[in-house]
């Protein structure tokens, strides 16, 4: 429904911006300064052929004059004021007059509240995992636990004058064990944290959505597998996807689902299994065979279930920065979900080696420390310009390996949670405290 009542207020506003005088507008569509003062004071009502010679000479359409500001802008600033206790009634009645003369601040002022309404509701989410997180509160009074095991140890060490010797090794020992179940606790329990692999209800971004939805799949959509698979499979997938929370997740995940069915008809799932069975699992001589980019290959292996006794494989994509576009975990193997992750992992050992594939056996820290072989490449996104910059994007497929052959490279999962105290590539100290 139009607004007309401040229709004067934003002819006035309109005047002013184009730097018009009162009298050189009235006198060019033929009525007197004084009632078009009166007008733009929202003392006399306008329309007609009066308001569409105002809106011409103003260089703006009639109904902008009329209707003033969208409703949905007006509505929104209405309900962020409602937020507001401070906001006194004789301001709230102001809102449209607001909205009408100065649309671009009003703007801005309701993309902060719906941003902070954001922030809010993360906040609110972080607290209640905190409160009601049965795997973070066990963790949390196991560190506790232990915690104060190791104080009352120490006291009756430091208190007692004449103790046994067996009873002092033995309260000794006691203090090493507990150290160990400690330092053990709390590296599980910040890797818990920091890589967030059963923590969907942490997601905070579109990336993080893309990740709970890939982990929800585990990459695999038998959709997509079928020989007819189209639009019409895609749209399905994503209507359905409620880790999905917005467009900009939305859009991620589609861009991922339509590179997947491009692999999956280019490598349909019977022949690419029998190709990598006769090739011994050679992604470069699969890749040969199907006439694909390697990358494409290992986006396909990480993507279909293991075999019968098999291991399931990881996948981790960046972009030429080093950010995490895209990852798959595998267990054994934490990906970060903030900061930066390993420098030392292939993947990054691609980047700076474009079209040259790599390849590492690496183990993650741990008392059962873990081995995988690493395949990495990176290769230029296609451009649409020939003056625009090359884009980078490195692809690493991890598998599980029980017996490693050859050099085994230490790695971690970033520097804020890796132990690993002499390693020449660590940017900032551990916050599990260093040991070698």
């Amino acid at each position: 429904m139009p607004h007309t009542g401040l229709t004067g207020s934003r002819i006035r506003e309109r005047r002013l911006g184009l730097r018009v005088r009162q009298a050189d507008l009235a006198r060019d569509v033929g009525i007197s300064p004084a009632y078009l003062n009166l007008i733009e004071h929202n003392r006399r009502r306008i329309g007609g052929k009066l308001l569409m010679d105002i809106a011409r000479l103003l260089q703006v359409e009639p109904a902008q004059l009329s209707e003033g500001a969208g409703q949905a802008l007006v509505a929104g600033l209405g309900a962020a004021a409602a937020r507001t206790e401070t906001t006194s009634s004789v301001e709230s009645d102001r809102v449209e007059d607001f909205a009408g003369r100065f649309p671009g601040w009003a703007a801005l002022i309701l993309a902060q509240a719906q941003r902070i309404e954001e922030m809010e509701t993360v906040v609110e989410t972080l607290s209640d995992r905190l409160t009601h997180d049965p795997h973070l509160a066990a963790s949390l009074h196991e560190v506790i636990s232990t915690v104060t095991a190791i104080r009352s140890t120490s006291a009756i060490l430091a208190e007692t004058q004449d103790i046994d010797p067996d009873w002092q090794a033995r309260f000794l020992r006691n203090i090493r064990e507990e150290a160990q179940r400690l330092s053990s606790s709390a590296e599980g329990l910040v890797t818990y944290l920091d890589a967030g692999a059963e923590a969907r209800e942490m997601q905070v971004s579109a990336a993080d959505d893309l990740a709970a939805f890939v982990e929800a799949s585990r990459y695999h959509f038998p959709l997509l597998e079928r020989p007819a698979a189209g639009e019409g499979e895609l749209a399905i997938l994503l209507d359905g996807a409620e880790e999905l929370r917005d467009r900009g997740a939305h859009d991620l995940a589609r861009r991922m689902l339509v590179r997947y069915l491009s692999d999956a008809r280019a490598m349909p799932e019977t022949a690419f299994r029998a190709s990598l069975t006769s090739t011994g699992g050679d992604p470069a001589r699969v890749a040969d065979g199907f006439g694909v980019g390697l990358d494409a290959v290992l986006r396909r292996i990480a993507s279909l279930p293991p075999e019968e006794g098999g291991q399931e494989s990881g996948l981790v994509i960046c972009d030429g920065s080093g950010t995490v576009t895209f990852r798959k975990g595998v267990e054994g193997f934490p990906l970060p979900r903030f900061g930066a992750a390993c420098p030392l992992w292939p993947l990054y050992q691609a980047l700076a080696r474009p079209a040259q594939p790599v390849e590492g056996i690496v183990e993650m820290p741990g008392q059962e420390a873990k081995t995988f072989r690493c395949r990495a490449l990176s290769l230029p996104r296609p451009s649409s310009s020939f003056d625009a910059p090359p884009i980078h994007e490195a692809t690493m497929l991890i598998e599980p390996v029980s017996e490693p052959v050859g050099n085994v490279l230490p790695v971690g999962a970033s520097c804020r949670i890796c132990p690993r105290e002499t390693c020449a590539a660590r940017r900032e100290p551990s916050i599990l405290g260093m040991r070698s």
